[in-house]
C-alpha cells in the first residue's frame, strides 16, 4: 500500500477481525465500504439459480433468482426473500423479514420480524433482531443492534455521502450508505446511526444515540447525556 494510501487506512478504527471470501482479498483498508460494491456483487453472482436446503412454510415469499439458504436455518411466516440472496447455517429469519436489493448473510444470523434488510453484509452472528432498518451497511461478526436501531443510508438532499474525520472529508463515492460495524459492536434501543457511520470493534452505543457521520473508535462507550425536567401539576 502506498504512503498515502496507508494514511487514509489508518484514518478508520479496529473493524473486522476476519472476513470470508471473496471479501477478504476485495477489501481496501482506505475505503471499507467499497466492500458492498464489486464484492458484494461477485459474492452474489456466485451464487447458483437456488440452492435451499431446508424445507420452507408455505408461507414464505421468494422472489428473483440466486438464493441460498443454508442448513439449520428457520425463516418465519411471511418473510419476503428478493434474489440474490445468501443466508448461511443456523440463521433465523423471523415472521415477516423484509429482504431485499442484495443480501449476504453468515451463519448464525437473526433478522427479526418486520425488519428490513437492503443492500447488506452480515459477518457470522450479526443479529437485527427488532423492528430494525439496515441499509447499505456491514455488520461485523457478533454485532447486536437493539430494537427500534435505524442504519440510515440516504441523505434528504441525495448528495454523496462524504465520512468527516480528523477536521476532513472523506468521499465515497455513494448516495447510499449506511453504518460500518466492527465485530462485537453493541448498539442500544432506538439509535440512528446517520449515512457513513464507521464504529470500530467492540464499541457500545447507549439506548437512544443518535451518532452522526463519522469514525467512532473501537473498545468504546458512546453515551447519550439528558437532563429530564419533572414539573409537578397543581390540583384543584
Amino acid at each position: 500500500m502506498s504512503a498515502s494510501g496507508q494514511a487514509m487506512a489508518d484514518r478508520w478504527p479496529e473493524l473486522w477481525a476476519e472476513l470470508p471470501e471473496p471479501f477478504r482479498s476485495a477489501l481496501d483498508p482506505a475505503r471499507p465500504w467499497a466492500l458492498l460494491d464489486a464484492a458484494l456483487e461477485a459474492a452474489l453472482a456466485a451464487l447458483p439459480s437456488s440452492t435451499i436446503e431446508i424445507a420452507l412454510d408455505p408461507r414464505v415469499h421468494l422472489a428473483g433468482d440466486r438464493i441460498a439458504i443454508g442448513k439449520g436455518t428457520r425463516i418465519g411466516p411471511g418473510a419476503v426473500l428478493e434474489g440474490p440472496l445468501r443466508i448461511g447455517r443456523d440463521c433465523e429469519i423471523r415472521a415477516g423479514a423484509y429482504l431485499r436489493g442484495g443480501c449476504w448473510l453468515g451463519d448464525g444470523c437473526v433478522v427479526g420480524a418486520s425488519v428490513e434488510v437492503k443492500r447488506a453484509i452480515f459477518l457470522d452472528r450479526a443479529k437485527a433482531p427488532h423492528l430494525t432498518y439496515v441499509g447499505d451497511s456491514v455488520l461485523g461478526r457478533d454485532v447486536n443492534l437493539g430494537a427500534g436501531t435505524v442504519l440510515s443510508n440516504f441523505r434528504h438532499d441525495g448528495a454523496e455521502i462524504a465520512i468527516p474525520t480528523g477536521g476532513d472529508k472523506v468521499a465515497t463515492g455513494r448516495r447510499k450508505l449506511g453504518a460500518l460495524l466492527g465485530d462485537g459492536v453493541a448498539v442500544g434501543c432506538n439509535s440512528v446511526l446517520n449515512p457513513g457511520t464507521i464504529v470500530g470493534a467492540r464499541t457500545q452505543v447507549y439506548t437512544g444515540v443518535q451518532l452522526r457521520s463519522g469514525a467512532y473508535p473501537a473498545d468504546a462507550i458512546i453515551k447519550l447525556r439528558q437532563t429530564l425536567e419533572i414539573v409537578r401539576l397543581a390540583r384543584g
